[in-house]
């Protein structure tokens, strides 16, 4: 990824300009309202969340979103990534575990706000991960796996080990929050070694965020995605081919099974 080029103080103005909104609209009435406006918007809007100034943050059905309108929707997007978005709407993915909203806020606020300048995805993208990541680390997530002094140890982020495959390959469901603290912050739904060099030798990891119905889905991405690079297959030629077979499936459940065992899965 190619960061911009940014200089501090720019970066300092166009952040502060960014977080510099309204307040969040937290009173009971507030949220009563955005409850029912939610419902009658229909899916894949589930509550609203807050405010920020003339941007409405919305919670969203993910699932739905990547099902029904965008497979490579992610944790959450705007307008100027994801053209289906209203130009004054955040959407943030109904959590697993929420605990992120105020990061991805944050995010959403300086990449909007750059792109609406012209500056291109990936410029914007690398300026809000920077300020992204000064939050988690406030946080104290960082701190969490780098006590001593010592490096992160990514076993550290392991959940629960969902299968171990007769190949030999690990799947484990992992805390994504602080697998974007402390790894890549723009890990999102799964993973695994043949991509990310933090994630050990033979491991798959799927984020906790996922609701568990989402996950066989990703999964399933995964694993094809993978035993497609280990045969040798570029990258981004892999994802592609992985995306359709994970879309084609979602349109297709009955085939879940069968696709998976095809994978390695059984």
């Amino acid at each position: 990824m190619t960061h911009l080029a940014l200089t501090r103080s720019y970066l300092i103005l166009a952040v502060g300009a960014a977080l510099s909104s309204v307040r969040p609209d937290t009173t009971a009435l507030a949220r009563s309202r955005a409850d029912s406006t939610a419902h009658r918007r229909g899916a894949p809007y589930i509550r609203k969340a807050e405010q920020r100034g003339r941007i409405a943050v919305w919670i969203v059905d993910g699932t739905y979103v990547r099902t029904n309108i965008d497979e490579e929707f992610t944790n959450y997007g705007q307008h100027y990534g994801f053209d289906f978005i209203p130009a004054n709407e955040f959407w943030i993915d109904r959590e697993g575990k929420p605990d992120e909203l105020s990061f991805f806020v944050d995010h959403l606020l300086v990449e909007h706000r750059l792109m609406a300048q012209g500056v291109p995805y990936d410029d914007a993208l690398g300026a809000a991960d920077s300020v992204e990541l000064v939050e988690r680390k406030k946080a104290g997530d960082v701190a969490r796996l780098t006590k001593g002094g010592n490096l992160p140890d990514p076993e550290k982020v392991h959940l629960t080990l969902w299968k171990h495959l007769s190949s030999g390959v690990g799947v484990w469901i992992v805390d994504g929050r602080l697998v974007r603290s402390v790894f890549d912050v723009d890990f999102t739904e799964g993973g695994h070694d043949h991509v990310y060099e933090f994630v050990p030798r033979n491991e798959v990891w799927i984020d906790n965020d996922l609701a568990e119905l989402e996950r066989p889905y990703v999964l399933l991405h995964e694993l094809h995605e993978r035993n497609l690079m280990a045969g040798g297959w570029e990258y981004d030629r892999a994802h592609e081919d992985a995306s359709r077979l994970e879309s084609y499936c979602r349109h297709n459940p009955e085939e879940l099974h069968g696709l998976l065992a095809r994978e390695g899965w059984e």
